[in-house]
């Protein structure tokens, strides 16, 4: 029978993977090693395999770890009160256009940064961000159709192609800011975003 794991081994583990998260947005998964990672959290590089088996391991619970606290952030925006179903969602891509930028994200968009990188490197990890962006595309869904039934919204289509439409044209338009360093394709996408909702 498997232990729960102890409130001290659980903080270690948080630790490794909140630190692994602000270096890998940074750098990427390949250029960071696992010393680095120890060494800025304060670990000891022998209990790194105390709680992953392995670097990939470690990537898909950071990815894990990363996703679901985007969509409890997600949840989060998409029930705020005393808005409607449309006001909501363009909060949300507010909150990607602050969240995404070029010169920092702090650990906030390591799905960009890391989604091309290690998707023809890692099976775990491109199953991890596949999970990960297939629930946020789902929650985008249910509420393009909720705003559909209230008024606040119109779509010619359905509601879930037009929602993973407009996460790849947000997860383009992420890497295009990084390109051009400049916000301008950010503002495309709110554009098309609104034209698409028909806001």
């Amino acid at each position: 029978m498997i232990q729960p794991m102890s409130s001290a081994s659980s903080d270690v583990r948080r630790t490794i993977l909140e630190t692994g998260q602000r270096i890998m947005a940074g750098k990427g998964f390949s250029a960071v090693g696992l010393n680095e990672i120890l060494a800025t959290a304060g670990v000891p590089k022998g209990s790194f395999y105390h709680y992953f088996s392995s670097k990939d391991a470690f990537g898909e619970a950071l990815l894990d770890s990363y996703f679901e606290a985007y969509l409890a952030d997600l949840d989060e925006t998409l029930g705020l009160p005393g808005l409607t179903m449309a006001q909501r969602l363009m909060t949300y891509w507010r909150h990607w256009q602050d969240n995404q930028s070029f010169d920092e994200c702090q650990g906030k968009c390591l799905a960009v940064k890391l989604a091309a990188e290690v998707a023809d490197l890692s099976d775990v990890m491109r199953a991890a961000l596949k999970r990960g962006t297939s629930g946020i595309i789902s929650r985008l869904g249910r509420a393009i159709a909720a705003g559909v039934a209230e008024g606040s919204l119109t779509v010619e289509g359905e509601p879930d192609d037009i929602a993973q439409n407009l996460y790849h044209l947000w997860l383009g338009a992420s890497v295009m800011v990084k390109i051009v360093r400049s916000p301008q394709p950010f503002d495309t996408a709110m554009t098309t975003t609104r034209q698409i909702l028909s806001l």
